[in-house]
C-alpha cells in the first residue's frame, strides 16, 4: 500500500499541531501531503501534482537512478547508491534523487529520519511521454506515423502489432464498459 495513499492535501501551508494550544503554520516550496502517524510523530510525503517535465531533458544517471527505483519499488538512498553500477557520494546519489523529486519522476516519505524514495509515476507513464515528445517532433504528431516507421524499421514485426491491437481494443472494452454509477468509464473521467 502506499505510503501516502491516506493523506489530506494541504495547500503550500500545513499546519501541524506543536502543541494543544500553539498550532504554527509550516510552508514548504511543493505541495505537502501530511499524515499522523502514531500519537505525537507526524510523516511528510513530498509529491507533484502532475509531471510535465520531458523524459527526453534526463540524463543518464536520472535514467539510470529511476530504473533502479522502478525495479525495487521503494529504496533508500543507500540502497540506490549500492545498485547503481558505477562508484558514486552519498552525496551525489541524494542530489539525483532530490532533483528527480523536484522534476516529478520520485516522491518520498520520512521513516525514523531516513527518506524512503518510490516512484511518483509508473514507467509506462514516463515512457507514454517521451514517445508523444518524439511522434510530435518526427511524426508531426501521427502516431500512424510512428508505427509505420517502427514496422519499416523492423522495431515491431506483425506479431507485435496484432498484440498491440488486441491490447488497444481490450482497453477501449474497458472504458467502455458501464461502472456502478452507470457511466462507462470513460465518461467517468
Amino acid at each position: 500500500m502506499d505510503a501516502c495513499a491516506n493523506v489530506t492535501p494541504f495547500s503550500s501551508a500545513a499546519v501541524v499541531e506543536l502543541s494543544p494550544l500553539e498550532p504554527r503554520p509550516i510552508t514548504f516550496f511543493s505541495k505537502i501531503f501530511l499524515a499522523r502517524s502514531p500519537p505525537g510523530y507526524v510523516t511528510f510525503c513530498n509529491t507533484m501534482a502532475s509531471n510535465t517535465h520531458d523524459p527526453a531533458e534526463l540524463g543518464e544517471l536520472e535514467r539510470e537512478v529511476l530504473s533502479v527505483i522502478w525495479r525495487f519499488g521503494t529504496i533508500t538512498a543507500e540502497r540506490v547508491r549500492e545498485e547503481l553500477d558505477r562508484p558514486l557520494k552519498d552525496s551525489t546519489v541524494r542530489t539525483v534523487l532530490r532533483r528527480l523529486e523536484e522534476k516529478g519522476y520520485l516522491a518520498h516519505t520520512v521513516e525514523d529520519r531516513t527518506f524512503i524514495y518510490r516512484p511518483a509515476e509508473s514507467r509506462q507513464k514516463v515512457a507514454g511521454r517521451a514517445v508523444k515528445r518524439i511522434v510530435d517532433w518526427f511524426c508531426d504528431g501521427s502516431v500512424e506515423a510512428l508505427l509505420v516507421g517502427m514496422v519499416d524499421s523492423k522495431v515491431l514485426d506483425r506479431a507485435e502489432l496484432q498484440r498491440l491491437a488486441a491490447r488497444i481494443a481490450e482497453v477501449q472494452k474497458q472504458a467502455a464498459k458501464p461502472n456502478p454509477t452507470g457511466q462507462s468509464n470513460k465518461e467517468a473521467e
